[in-house]
């Protein structure tokens, strides 16, 4: 059997192309068997008003894509540059392995998994804003 699976907490919630759907009182576990199904863990998103770092509105576009509400054809350029200009700032080893994880899932059209790598970078992020801060 192939396909994604989802595992589910009690009342966890995911959105697949457009409905919200909420488990029950117990886990569970869903087999998602159509192909390039948009998916999203609702624990997972980032609101709007969260996305106002250069990472998180890098996040929060590639999960409008997974939603439905943004073109892939239209955001894919986009989130592209975005990510070359975010590799001139982060260049430690780690931030660039998940910025190349991130470019090939893109271009491979995989944008859970762009996503995914994406997220990785909000701990560093946050971190450097805090220490410019100090």
């Amino acid at each position: 059997m192939s396909g994604l699976v989802l595992k589910l907490g009690p009342r966890e919630r995911v959105l697949i192309n457009g409905a919200v759907i909420e488990n029950g009182d117990r886990r569970s576990r869903l087999s998602v068997m159509t192909p390039n199904a948009n998916i999203l863990r609702l624990r997972d998103a980032i609101h709007p008003e969260e996305a106002r770092t250069p990472v998180r509105r890098l996040c929060y576009t590639t999960q409008l894509v997974l939603t439905g509400d943004t073109d892939a054809d239209e955001a894919q350029p986009q989130l592209l540059r975005h990510i070359e200009e975010l590799s001139r700032i982060l260049t430690d080893p780690d931030s660039r392995k998940l910025l190349t994880t991130a470019t090939e899932a893109l271009l491979d059209r995989q944008f859970y998994q762009c996503l995914k790598a994406l997220r990785a970078l909000i701990p560093r992020e946050d971190r450097l804003l805090a220490a410019a801060r100090q």
